[in-house]
Formats: C-alpha cells, sequence, structure tokens
C-alpha cells in the first residue's frame, strides 16, 4: 500500500463521476457526472466550469478537430461545448440491441484515434448481461465486438497499442480481460483474463495504463486504485478517500498527474468525500491518449 498526496478539485462534487480525460491541446481535463448529464472541465489555472448535456453523457474524449466525441443514452454523439454554456449534440450512431433502459458507459480510444464504449443495463440488480463493446472509427459505429457484458469498463491499451483492456465492473464479474489488438483494423483477439477481482479487493471500475504498460484500475467499492504489471500481477495499492473510484486517466503537462472520478456511496463514513474528483501525483509518467481522429 503506497500513501501519496491527494488534492481535491474544490467546488465539484458529483452523484456519478465518470470519464476523466485530458486534453492535451486545451490544457484541460474533461469528465461527466453520469445522471446529472453533465460535463466537467478543469483547465490549467485550476478553473473548473460544466455544461448540461440534453441527456444523459457516461463517457468522453476529445475529438482532433476539436470538440468531443462521447458515448450517451441514446447512442454516441458527437459534443460540442459553447462559452455561452449551451451544447450541442450530432448523433453518429446508434446500435440496434441498445434497449430500454441501456445507456453507454465506459469509453476511451485506442492509440490510433479510434473512439471505443460499452453499453450497460442501468438496473445493475437485474443482473443482465446484456451489454456489448463498440468502436467508432472511419467507417462509422461497428457492429458489436464484445457481447455478453454485464457493466463494461476498464478500456485501455499498452503503450505499443497492441494489447486492449476491458472489464466487467458488475459483482457477478469483477474480470480484466485482455486481448491481442490489431493496430491497423482495430480488432481484438485472443480474449484472456488478465486480472480476477474477486482474488484481490473491489470491482473492475475504470482504468488507464502507465508509460511501463501498468494498469491502473479503480477497485469500486474498495476506495482503492490497484496497479498491475503487465503480466497481471498486483504491484502497488493506492487508498482513496472516498469508497467508490469509478475512473482514472493521467495528464497534466508532464503526464504525472492522476485524476480519479467517484461516486456517491450513501454510507454516512463516505458523506464528505463521495463524489469527490481528486488529483494525486503517484510518481510514475501516463501515457498520452490520442484524440478521437475521426
Amino acid at each position: 500500500m503506497t500513501a501519496v498526496s491527494i488534492e481535491r478539485v474544490a467546488g465539484v462534487h458529483c452523484a456519478t463521476g465518470e470519464s476523466p480525460a485530458w486534453d492535451a491541446t486545451a490544457r484541460a481535463w474533461y469528465w461527466v457526472d453520469i445522471p446529472a448529464k453533465r460535463i466537467w472541465r478543469l483547465d490549467a489555472a485550476g478553473r473548473t466550469r460544466s455544461w448540461e448535456a440534453p441527456e444523459m453523457v457516461a463517457c468522453v474524449a476529445p475529438r482532433a478537430r476539436g470538440g468531443l466525441i462521447g458515448g450517451m443514452e441514446t447512442g454516441m454523439f458527437d459534443i460540442d461545448l459553447f462559452d455561452n454554456g449551451s451544447v450541442a449534440v450530432t448523433l453518429l450512431g446508434k446500435p440496434a440491441e441498445l434497449g430500454a433502459g441501456m445507456r453507454f458507459n465506459d469509453g476511451r480510444t485506442d492509440r490510433q484515434g479510434r473512439f471505443w464504449s460499452g453499453t450497460m443495463f442501468m438496473d445493475m440488480s437485474a443482473g443482465k448481461d446484456v451489454g456489448r463493446l463498440y468502436r467508432y472509427d472511419a467507417n462509422g459505429l461497428s457492429a458489436a465486438v464484445v457481447d455478453g457484458l454485464f457493466t463494461q469498463n476498464g478500456l485501455s491499451w499498452s503503450p505499443d497499442g497492441r494489447t486492449m483492456y476491458l472489464s466487467d465492473s458488475h459483482p457477478k464479474s469483477r474480470l480484466v480481460w485482455a486481448f491481442d489488438y490489431d493496430v491497423a483494423t482495430g480488432v481484438p483477439s485472443n480474449r484472456r483474463v488478465f486480472a480476477d477481482l474477486n482474488q484481490h479487493v473491489g470491482r473492475p471500475d475504470g482504468a488507464v495504463v502507465d508509460a511501463d504498460g501498468c494498469y491502473w484500475s479503480c477497485a469500486n467499492d474498495a476506495g482503492c486504485v490497484l496497479r498491475f504489471t503487465p503480466q497481471g500481477k498486483l504491484d502497488r495499492r493506492i487508498d482513496l478517500p472516498f469508497a467508490k473510484p469509478s475512473m482514472c486517466t493521467f495528464g497534466g503537462e508532464d503526464l504525472k498527474t492522476l485524476i480519479v472520478t467517484s461516486i456517491v456511496s450513501g454510507k454516512p463514513e463516505d458523506a464528505e468525500w463521495g463524489g469527490a474528483v481528486v488529483l494525486l501525483r503517484p510518481g510514475v509518467q501516463g501515457l498520452a491518449d490520442a484524440p478521437c481522429a475521426f
């Protein structure tokens, strides 16, 4: 277990904070509060502001041309944020399998700038494995690439882009998988278990890979971030001040700051910090996510 200094982002409280992303061009962090339909930004000067979208936004990533791409309640959308507080969204694609009671969840770009996101049934207590993983690239929204997911999460790629990671954070699963990844076509294969959180603590929520190829997983319900080596060995744990960390990513000018979002747990002991967004410096360097190129 490693103790590090933790800085709270002032004035921010999210019911379900998710999907932090570093925009190197804008020198700013973005993340979302899903049920609030809100997109947040923290700039290099430490100023925060937010925008309310027309429906729930579960994940966002910067686009190379400017603006954001996001997985939302009814599909994947192009998202533009304006200084006057307005939000413009344009539908890019809606999976035929995105039924009632479902939405997109975790998302991230691969090293080539393709945007990936998966779907889930929002009532987790129902235990429905109807979630699927999709890719958005020059050909538009793909057919389902992976199916049979309860709560899709944990997308990230190795430094060379040739390994893709995916998790299912539902209590019925708690698994992280690795895939061989064809960087030319964006097709994953050879799925295998990378980490079984049933053997550790928490549920594997959002995650990110650092410059050493290690996989940092938010252990939801366990109040910590776990780092696994490329061989799947747990080698570091950082405890956090909230019970339900939801996703993390590296950013800042030197890519050495880890931002972690969280979810309100409803537990009295979590009342002060649940829903906070924090910044920490764990002593390693991250990788710059490619902006969405399509």
